[in-house]
């Protein structure tokens, strides 16, 4: 394993939409094992692929909670239910914080590092993160949910 450079906003890679995963090979795993000690190493509750210069829609995340680490391969939102409004950071974007809104319950479909499919569950932190990071796969950034104030009176 192998830490990786975190590529940070402003850099036009992290407006691009990443590819599918068509191989589920050592090379995969490799980038799931990297990730997972980056995001670890950074503090970090999740990292897309693209955050470390790969466009390839694979994210992991981990919110140390009872699920662990969770590794999401084509990962794909399938339903959401409900609404939370809550303090958002990237490790792309260190010391910036702003307040978005996002889905309270999120499920998603997805693969694991060996191409089985799965379904998972998750709210509040978990639920923010799945959509955080999945976001990021089609060039989307928290702060493009920020909502602009409405000028005063």
């Amino acid at each position: 394993m192998a830490l990786r450079q975190i590529v940070k906003f402003g850099e036009d890679i992290l407006r691009k939409k990443s590819r599918p995963v068509t191989n589920f090979d050592e090379r995969l795993w490799t980038l799931l094992d990297d990730m997972a000690e980056t995001m670890k190493k950074a503090e970090g509750a999740g990292l897309a692929a693209v955050q470390v210069g790969v466009l390839r829609r694979v994210v992991v995340i981990d919110v140390r909670d009872e699920h662990g680490l969770i590794e999401l391969v084509n990962p794909e939102i399938v339903s959401t239910e409900g609404t939370q409004c809550g303090g958002e950071g990237c490790l792309s974007a260190p010391n910036v914080w702003e307040e978005v809104e996002r889905p309270n319950v999120v499920t998603v479909k997805a693969q694991d590092r060996n191409g089985n499919e799965f379904t998972i569950t998750g709210s509040a932190l978990l639920a923010r993160a799945f959509c955080h990071e999945i976001d990021h796969l089609d060039g989307i950034l928290f702060t493009d949910h920020v909502k602009a104030e409405l000028p005063k009176r």
